[in-house]
């Protein structure tokens, strides 16, 4: 911070000899390298929360997020002043200050004067000059979660134009100690008003207050001026950089992967196919199908939508409680995405019947084979880790999967490395080591945000994150797991426990929430639960793979050695019926120089929601893309 300041400061020395003139205050709070403006935080998260700038003269962009107006009381008008607003002057001077001073009326009415004929006399010309108003606007820039004052006077901008919630504004003028006793030190007492941007009352989403996070996922343009919202993305963007930091610190280098590719990187996931032919249709493993007779139709769904509509306006005209009006509302977004999936569905019912009739030439599309959208780029990593060593990769990832998860997204941030000269155990070294990192990060630098969602949504955020940092991980087999999720007699789960099945996502978290209360690494699972370049162990029957579990959210990382030797590689692409001619390039690197290598993928967007709180993926990814909706 100091050396910041620092280059904006000028030497104001002047030469030996002359005068030395007046200098002005120097601001100690340097405004942004790329605009005028001061940022919020660097005034708000001082140890003094801003008093010891009292005095400077800045300039504050923000947000309105609450307002409120006083009526300034403002000392007597001349007689000047009175004769240009309209009043008559058959008074005097004497008069007027009677009129403003009750005490001295009562002298001059105790002694025989006429006070109470002067103050009527004069109450209705007073009456009718404008009253000065002071409004006080609490203004956020999203740099931090408090908000500064601004006090301004309505001689420089009509209050209604800058009190509603959402104005955007831009005002100079000087920090003075709050004029108003409470939580507050220090208020900007506006000089000149640079900028306003308005609002349409009516129309903007953000009027009503403590508006539910589900709610807001239909105006994602604008929820980050909430402020759980920013203070999410604030934390979400402190896990972006600690995440490149870790591995600047232990010198990974950063590899982007493609996002189109022609292989199918796990050789059994649902997949975007990636044409620029018009008519081309994908085709579907399990088509959507519904039961005609029971299934509701589009028409009558919209038809519902409109008649919600009228029921909300109703209700609002009517003045009935904010409950009332909310409940409306969120029945009117159940009932929306329900329409978004019947829609989705309509599509793909007929993409299917098409598709028998309307199979173009993929050799006349853009590219000469089939390409979809990235699943997972582990396996363009390692391609670069057999050449440079220890690789990694952040981005978006894709999977074409009708999932109703809140912890699934078709569209989801992954974090992914591969090792050169690895194995399994390395991979789970590493992986326990950025998440530790990662959780300690957080902690250290987004201690306000932190501290903010405790209280609105996680009372237990600090404790967990603390546990995982500084704490010890559970460790233990597939088979373990199995044998212990079987011990529990009490609980009753969708599946019948029994060696060999998949562990779902209500087992894994049953045994990091229930059963260790804390993260658990789960490794050697059956091979057949695992993509076909893991290594196949020593037994034949399981595979060199992990899941790292962490309670709450679930699986976080899921890594693996990967096959080195070239001919199990090529039983598995058999064994598995994968398109071998796919897999040639990545054959190759067992084909030539080839080295034992390790990896994992961390979900991204769930190491966010482990560190907010929340228990919905949409809502910690700014733009989220779920089935049979893509917003904005």
């Amino acid at each position: 911070m100091a050396s910041d300041q620092q280059e904006h400061l000028v030497d104001q020395r002047q030469p030996e000899g002359q005068e030395q003139p007046a200098v002005a205050k120097m601001p100690v709070t340097a405004p942004s390298r790329y605009s005028s403006r001061v940022i919020l935080k660097t005034i708000l998260n001082r140890n003094d929360n801003g008093l010891g700038l009292a005095g400077e003269r800045l300039v504050i962009g923000g947000w309105v997020k609450s307002s409120k107006e006083l009526t300034k009381e403002e000392p007597v008008k001349t007689s000047d002043a009175l004769v240009n607003a309209g009043t008559p002057t058959d008074f005097t001077c004497a008069e007027v200050i009677q009129s403003r001073i009750p005490f001295l009326r009562t002298i001059i009415k105790v002694f025989g004067g006429q006070g109470n004929n002067v103050h009527d006399k004069l109450h209705p010309f007073m009456a009718k000059l404008p009253q000065p108003k002071i409004v006080y606007l609490q203004i956020s820039d999203g740099s931090c979660v408090q908000t500064l004052q601004i006090v301004v006077h309505s001689s420089l901008v009509p209050p209604s134009q800058i009190m509603f919630t959402g104005t955007c504004v831009l005002v100079e003028g000087i920090l003075q100690q709050s004029s108003v006793k409470g939580k507050r030190v220090i208020e900007l007492k506006a000089e000149r008003i640079l900028h306003v941007g308005t609002v349409d009352h009516a129309k903007y989403p953000l009027s009503r207050k403590r508006i539910p996070v589900d709610e807001l996922r239909d105006h994602a343009h604008f929820r980050a001026r909430t402020t759980t919202v920013a203070s999410v993305m604030r934390i979400r963007n402190a896990l972006s950089h600690a995440t490149r930091t870790f591995f600047h610190n232990n010198r990974f280098l950063n590899v982007e992967v493609p996002i189109i590719t022609a292989t199918d990187s796990e050789g059994s996931s649902e997949k975007f196919y990636v044409t620029t032919l018009s008519g081309h249709q994908t085709k579907m493993k399990n088509p959507i199908s519904m039961d005609d007779a029971a299934s509701v139709t589009l028409r009558s769904v919209k038809a519902s939508i409109a008649e919600k509509h009228r029921q909300v306006e109703e209700l609002m005209r009517t003045g009935s409680n904010k409950e009332a009006v909310a409940a409306a509302l969120q029945d009117i977004r159940k009932t929306d995405d329900l329409a978004h999936q019947l829609e989705a569905r309509e599509r793909l019912r007929a993409d299917h019947a098409n598709a028998k009739t309307n199979e173009p030439n993929v050799s006349n599309d853009f590219f000469p084979c089939e390409t979809y959208s990235t699943v997972s780029g582990r396996l363009h990593l390692e391609s670069y880790a057999c050449a440079l060593g220890n690789v990694y990769s952040f981005g978006p990832r894709f999977r074409a999967e009708r999932s109703e998860s809140k912890k699934s997204l078709p569209e989801m941030s992954m974090v992914e490395l591969e090792m050169a000269f690895s194995q399994l155990e390395d991979a789970v070294n590493c992986a326990t080591d950025v998440l530790k990192f990662l959780c300690a990060w957080v902690l250290e630098h987004c201690s306000e945000d932190l501290m903010f969602v405790s209280k609105r949504l996680d009372s237990t955020i600090l404790d967990r994150l603390q546990s995982i940092a500084v704490g010890s991980f559970e460790k233990i087999s597939y088979a373990e797991a199995i044998n212990n999720l079987k011990k529990d007699t009490g609980r009753k789960f969708d599946v019948k426990i029994d060696h060999g099945i998949p562990l779902s996502e209500e087992l894994q978290c049953y045994i990091a929430d229930e059963i260790y209360k804390r993260p658990v690494i789960i490794y050697n699972y059956p091979k057949e639960h695992k993509p076909f370049y893991v290594r196949v162990n020593d037994d034949g029957k399981t595979a060199a793979a992990f899941d790292l579990i962490v309670p709450k959210v679930g699986t976080l990382i899921r890594g693996s050695q990967n096959e080195e030797r070239f001919n199990m590689l090529e039983s598995r692409i058999k064994e598995l019926n994968l398109p071998k001619n796919q897999y040639e390039w990545y054959l190759d690197l067992r084909r030539h120089g080839t080295a034992r290598t390790s990896g994992f993928s961390l979900v991204f967007d769930l190491l966010v929601l482990q560190a907010t709180g929340l228990n919905d993926v949409r809502d910690v990814i700014p733009f989220p893309r779920s089935f049979g909706k893509a917003c904005n």
